[in-house]
């Protein structure tokens, strides 16, 4: 995508890696003015460094989402220093990879504060400027696991089901109130990301995102569409998304049996966890004495760049008329036909 005639106030949580990271790049490149939050000074700084090279005017935040207060001071500092803020994107999360009974209230509701809370606290924040205004987008980097819960994430597939309720009932009051302010929400794949390498894990192989794996590139691009276009309701990004959805949504059942059978497998690497890895829950994996991740995990060899779906998530309008010129040319046909046999 090119760049906007005028440049925008863009808020990314967590931009220090992953998806948020590939976000801010992306927002950067247009020329945009881009506020990073997030924990862990070193992704911070090496994120702002990006935004600068590709154009773009960074402002570095460190702030944990799970914390309301620091939210709200955090969107002051953006407007302060940035503008009125013209999209959030909340994208920050953690996570915990175990059995349900594997894993402590504790670290239950850590997950939870910051991959759910997280999101209402900074689209808290974005309406409280946003709604006065009557113009701005709040975008919800989602999951198909939003809507399908997968075994040794009950916590984080918890926690964006909430996502999806909360984003669901919020956008029902906007259009009551004829808000010109509009939240969208973008359901992604699976993601080559740095959390794998850093979630907190009692798993005896290392964690994985379940194939196929889509590179951060592939998220970051429908996180800039969703914000061009936030008047649509939600996208949905890769093919194992949508199948997954659909199948969810056709056999529950069946595929509640096919991922007890498959699941754990699938969401481990061959290679043993080490002991040693860092642990991103409560403290961050890049802090002082942590190093860049970047965007990127460690699958880029097995990872996608492209994901042709995307197309047809983002016109489905025009997809659905040509289904309704072909249906419609269907039944001409058979018209024809009964006609020339009468």
């Amino acid at each position: 995508m090119g760049r906007h005639q005028h440049a925008r106030t863009i808020v990314v949580t967590g931009a220090s890696a992953g998806i948020g990271r590939a976000a801010a790049r992306a927002f950067a490149d247009r020329g945009d003015r881009v506020a990073l939050l997030a924990r862990g000074t070193v992704g911070l700084d090496a994120a702002a460094r990006d935004v600068a090279d590709r154009g773009g005017t960074p402002l570095a935040v460190e702030v944990d989402v799970a914390d309301a207060a620091a939210v709200e001071a955090a969107a002051d500092r953006v407007e302060d220093a940035l503008g009125p803020i013209d999209v959030w994107v909340n994208v920050a999360f953690t996570s915990v990879f175990a059995p349900f009974g594997e894993i402590a209230a504790d670290e239950f509701e850590r997950v939870t504060r910051v991959a759910y809370l997280g999101y209402v606290h900074g689209t808290m924040a974005a309406l409280r400027r946003m709604r006065p205004r009557g113009a701005g987008a709040v975008v919800q980097v989602g999951s198909a696991l939003a809507y399908r819960g997968v075994p040794l994430q009950s916590a984080y597939c918890g926690a964006k089901h909430a996502i999806q309720g909360f984003t669901e009932s919020l956008r029902c009051e906007l259009l009551h109130e004829r808000s010109g302010v509009h939240v969208t929400m973008v359901q992604m794949p699976a993601v080559n990301t740095p959390q794998f390498s850093w979630v907190l894990s009692r798993l005896p192989r290392h964690a994985q995102p379940v194939p196929p794996i889509y590179q951060p590139e592939v998220a970051a691009d429908a996180v800039l569409h969703a914000a061009d276009h936030p008047e649509r309701r939600e996208y949905w990004v890769g093919a194992s998304t949508v199948g997954t959805l659909v199948a969810n949504a056709l056999a529950p059942g069946l595929l509640d049996r096919y991922l007890a059978r498959t699941g754990y497998d699938a969401q481990q690497a061959s290679a043993p966890r080490r002991p040693d890895r860092p642990v991103n829950l409560w403290e961050p994996a890049d802090g002082p004495a942590g190093h860049d991740y970047g965007a990127h995990g460690v699958f880029d060899d097995r990872s996608r760049t492209r994901a042709p779906q995307v197309w047809a998530s983002r016109h489905h309008a025009a997809l659905g008329a040509l289904a309704g010129a072909v249906a419609g040319l269907g039944v001409g046909v058979a018209a024809w036909r009964r006609a020339a046999a009468g």
